[in-house]
Parts: C-alpha cells; structure tokens; sequence
C-alpha cells in the first residue's frame, strides 16, 4: 500500500478567490486540444482557418461543461439535484459525466459543421485524437480531488483514500488516465495519421473509449447512490455499450461505403 498523497484541491487561494485544481485541470484540457488542434491544422488534416478552429473550441467548451454536468445530473443523481439545485452549479467540487460531455460536444459538433459546411463525421474525425489527453486531465482531477476511488484492494499500490474508510483501494482514476486518457491518445493520433474512410477515426474513438472503460469500471467503486445495475455492471459500463457498438456499425458502415464508391 502506498499513502494517498493528499494535496489541497484549492490550487491558487487570494482573498475570498479560490482557483480549485480540478478547475485548472480543465483549462489545462482545452489548452491541449487547442495545441493539438493546431498542429494538425497545419498539417492539411482539415481545410479550417486557425480562427475557425478557435470558435469550434468555443462551440465544445459549452458542450462538454453543459453536457457534462447535465448528464451528471440526469444520469446518477437527479433525485439529488432536484431537491438541492443551487448545487448545480458546483463544478468545481467535481460531478461531470463523460457520457454527458460527449453528447453535449457532439451537438457542438453538429452545429458548427452546418455552419461551415462540413459533414458531421468530417469534424468529429478531426476533432476525435485531440480529446483523449484532455480525458487524461479530467481523471486526474478526479484523482486530486480524491473522488471516484477504485474497489478495495490488495495490489502493492492500493491506497487509503480520505472519506473512503480505511480501506485499501484501487486508484482507479489513475487507471482511467492511462487506459482511456494517455493509450486511447496514442491509439488515435497514429490510426488518424493516414487517410482514412470518413467516420473511421470516430468509430476507433468510440469503440476504443467504450472498451477501456469499460475494463476500468471494473476497478472503480460504483457511485452508492446507484450501486451495480442489471447483470453486475455499474452505469459507466451500461453507458459504455452504446458506444463500443455505435463504433463497430460506424466503422463497418463507413468501410462498406468507400469500398462502394
């Protein structure tokens, strides 16, 4: 067992004025994409002016803080928020849902390709290898935070997380960063190094995001409000699913379509 290394979540504290990590972690999310975003651009990966690219970040800024925290809400505690609302608006304390953030960058995706002329899957190909290492920020915000721990467990590396009990622990966030933040990255950026069918590198970004959480879920203590769902598995694992098989049809679908043309 190793000790959790217990750092004050408020990063930056002047006055009345506190900077949370978990808040700088998101900045240090959407910087990230915009270096990425960029790097590609000027590679020819899509025909978008280096302004047009900063007003699509703006576009999936709102989605994912938004989608993220309504989905948090509707998704685990709606009976929470309904009865306590002004806590809605406490996201620096943490209760942001992946699944919610996607749903909302998607429609921000959408939007924004009516606009400038562009497909959906043309935006979202784009788009796909720049948000596993903003995902790598957000678990270790988690991480900080000292929320979403893992199971308990026996591994040299579990830890005692503070409001867990004292019991040992997986750091599943950890687990989380690497598999669905750091690997899914690297899986993306050299699958979307060639050409590729369009709606090929959204479909390795859902399926590849569906499995590693998938997998990861099974280290992470289910939220207590909800406990495990039907057949054993948690809500991120249920609303992992859908996306491991929208992204088989989508890349089956978009293989079959150029071998058409």
């Amino acid at each position: 067992m190793i000790p959790f290394p217990e750092i004050n979540p408020v990063a930056i504290e002047i006055g009345p004025l506190k900077v949370h990590w978990y808040g700088l972690m998101y900045l240090l999310a959407f910087a990230l994409v915009w270096i990425l975003g960029r790097y590609r651009i000027k590679k020819g990966m899509i025909d978008l002016t280096q302004q047009r690219f900063e007003d699509l970040i703006f576009y999936g800024v709102l989605g994912v803080i938004l989608g993220g925290r309504l989905g948090y809400i509707l998704f685990y505690q709606p009976a929470f928020y309904l009865s306590h609302p002004l806590e809605i608006f406490s996201i620096w304390d943490g209760g942001m849902s992946f699944h919610g953030g996607l749903l909302g960058v998607l429609l921000a995706m959408y939007l924004f390709g009516r606009k400038e002329g562009k497909t959906f899957f043309e935006v979202a190909d784009f788009i796909a290898p720049l948000v596993p290492l903003g995902l790598a920020c957000g678990r270790l915000g988690n991480f900080i935070n000292g929320e979403l721990w893992g199971r308990p467990a026996d591994v040299p590396w579990a830890m005692i997380f503070p409001g867990a009990g004292n019991i040992p622990r997986h750091p599943s966030q950890i687990y989380q960063m690497l598999l669905e933040g750091i690997l899914l990255f690297i899986i993306l950026w050299f699958f979307s190094g060639k050409k590729r069918p369009v709606g090929q590198v959204s479909a390795v970004f859902l399926m590849g995001y569906g499995v590693f959480r998938f997998i990861a879920e099974y280290t992470r203590e289910p939220d207590r409000y909800l406990g495990f769902l039907a057949l054993g598995f948690s809500m991120g694992q249920w609303l992992s699913i859908p996306m491991i098989l929208a992204g088989i049809w989508l890349y089956i679908s978009s293989a079959k379509k150029q071998t058409d043309q």
